[in-house]
């Protein structure tokens, strides 16, 4: 198996995790500002690249009635020009409350999250990442 690239779309940033090559674990990899399309597009395409990723994970911010918004329907279109562009499976995973699990898992820690919001994002993407590679276990183990 080859690695697992997660990404948390924000309006600002984007929380990048990444999976160990057997696909147990996620670690949070970085942020990247979202200047332009391209650009974000080709710092994707270079982390892809660099640590032979298989597969793209789009976190998608539903609403809590499960329902789309805005920021969901773009969630969509970005994922749908990244599997173009990069070739490769692009997935949309449900992340409601993955900024909120972030903000309390650093608060736990004593960070200030106001101040964190590059870290945030960070583990956003890993808890995205964390809840596919569970529910793949899970389905297969059955």
């Amino acid at each position: 198996m080859r690695r697992i690239l997660a990404i948390d779309l924000g309006d600002r940033r984007v929380g990048i995790a990444l999976s160990d090559a057997l696909g147990y674990t996620a670690q949070g990899l970085k942020t990247i500002d979202r200047r332009t399309f391209p650009h974000l597009m080709a710092a994707i395409a270079q982390l892809v690249k660099e640590y032979e990723v298989s597969r793209v994970l789009v976190g998608l911010p539903q609403n809590m009635d499960g329902s789309y918004g805005p920021r969901a329907h773009a969630a969509e279109l970005f994922a749908e020009r990244l599997q173009k562009a990069l070739k490769l499976p692009v997935e949309l995973i449900d992340e409601r409350l993955t900024t909120v699990q972030a903000t309390r898992i650093l608060h736990t820690t004593g960070k200030d999250a106001r101040h964190q919001r590059d870290v945030i994002d960070t583990v956003a993407a890993t808890l995205i990442l964390e809840q596919y590679l569970a529910r793949a276990r899970n389905e297969g183990t059955k």
